[in-house]
C-alpha cells in the first residue's frame, strides 16, 4: 500500500509526479495507410495511398529500434501498445521489447480494424486472439490494452477484465490512474497522452517540447502526486526530428527529483494494490476547508 497523508494518496516512495510513456507499434491492413500520412491530404478520394502505406512501415524497419535505444539511454519503462500484425510482420522488434524490459500492450489487430465497427462477439474474439499472437510473438502475455483511436465500445473493458487482463488506457474523463468495476471483475483504468507526436507532423517538433515542459512544471509545481503522460508513434516519433525532440524532454524532466518513470503496467498495479477509485480523487485540486471531514 502507498504512504497517505491527510487520507491522500501519495505514489511509492513519495514521489512528486509519475511519468509514464506509451509508444505505438502499429500498422495497418494491406494497402491501408493513415490518415495523417504525409501524402494522405494530397490524394482524391479512392486513391490508393501507396507511398503512405510504405511510409508506415518505417516504424518497424527502424523507428522501433531508434526508440529502444533511446529509452535504454534514458532508462525510461515504457508500454509498447502493439497492433498483433505488426508482432507478426516484425517478431524480433516485438521480442526485443519485452527482451529489454518494456511492456507489449495490446492494441487489436490492425490499425484501422477497430473494435468499435465489431459485433461483440468478435470483439471478444479480437481480443482474445492479438493477446494470443503478443505472447507468441514477444515471449510474454500483456497485462494491458488500448484500443486504436480509443474506439472502444461499452463492452470493452468487460471482456478485457475477463481476459485476465490488470489495466486498459481507454481514458478520456479522468487524468490519474482508478479501478472500474465490470461485470467480469474490476480492472485499472490508466489515462493516456492527450498530445502525441504526431500531432507536429506538418509543424515543428520543438512543440513537443514547448507542450510537454510546460505541462511538467505545471503539474510538479502545483499538483503534488499527479501524472504526465507521453505517446510516441514508431511510424513518426521514432524519426531523428522526433527523437531529438524526445531527447530534450527527457533531459528536463531528468534534472528534477522526486519523479516516477512509471510504466502503465505499473500504474495500473498501484490503483489496483491501494483499490483507487474515481472517488479517491474528489476535490483533491481544491483546498480543504477548516473543519471539513469530507473525505478528498
Amino acid at each position: 500500500m502507498s504512504e497517505t497523508t491527510n487520507n491522500t494518496l501519495l505514489w511509492p516512495n513519495g514521489k512528486r509526479i509519475a511519468v509514464a510513456l506509451t509508444v505505438m507499434f502499429e500498422t495497418w491492413s494491406d494497402g491501408a495507410a493513415p490518415s495523417y500520412s504525409v501524402q494522405a491530404t494530397s490524394l482524391r478520394p479512392g486513391t490508393t495511398d501507396h507511398a503512405g502505406a510504405a511510409w508506415t512501415t518505417y516504424g518497424g524497419r527502424v523507428g522501433v529500434w531508434r526508440i529502444l535505444s533511446t529509452l535504454n539511454r534514458w532508462q525510461m519503462p515504457a508500454t509498447f501498445f502493439t497492433n498483433a500484425r505488426c508482432a507478426e510482420l516484425y517478431p524480433e522488434a516485438a521480442r526485443e521489447v519485452v527482451l529489454q524490459g518494456h511492456e507489449l500492450g495490446g492494441h487489436a489487430y490492425t490499425q484501422d480494424g477497430l473494435l468499435t465497427y465489431m459485433e461483440p462477439e468478435e470483439e471478444q474474439q479480437t481480443i482474445h486472439r492479438c493477446l494470443d499472437i503478443l505472447e507468441d510473438k514477444g515471449g510474454r502475455r500483456p497485462t494491458g490494452w488500448l484500443s486504436p483511436v480509443l474506439a472502444f465500445t461499452p463492452h470493452t473493458a468487460g471482456w478485457l477484465a475477463a481476459a485476465g487482463l490488470d489495466w486498459h488506457a481507454d481514458v478520456t474523463y479522468l487524468d490519474l490512474p482508478h479501478c472500474v468495476e465490470t461485470e467480469h471483475g474490476v480492472i485499472a483504468a490508466v489515462p493516456n497522452s492527450d498530445f502525441t507526436d504526431n500531432r507536429v507532423l506538418r509543424a515543428s517538433p520543438q512543440n513537443l517540447v514547448d507542450v510537454y515542459r510546460t505541462t511538467f512544471d505545471y503539474l510538479y509545481e502545483h499538483e503534488p502526486m499527479s501524472l504526465l503522460a507521453m505517446t510516441l508513434h514508431c511510424q513518426f516519433g521514432g524519426r531523428p526530428m522526433v527523437i531529438a525532440a524526445f531527447e530534450q524532454i527527457m533531459k528536463y524532466i531528468s534534472g528534477h527529483n522526486g519523479v516516477w518513470l512509471a510504466p502503465h503496467c505499473e500504474l495500473g498495479r498501484w490503483a489496483l494494490d491501494n483499490a483507487v477509485y474515481e472517488s479517491t480523487y474528489r476535490r483533491r485540486l481544491l483546498p480543504q476547508r477548516s473543519g471539513n471531514s469530507d473525505t478528498p
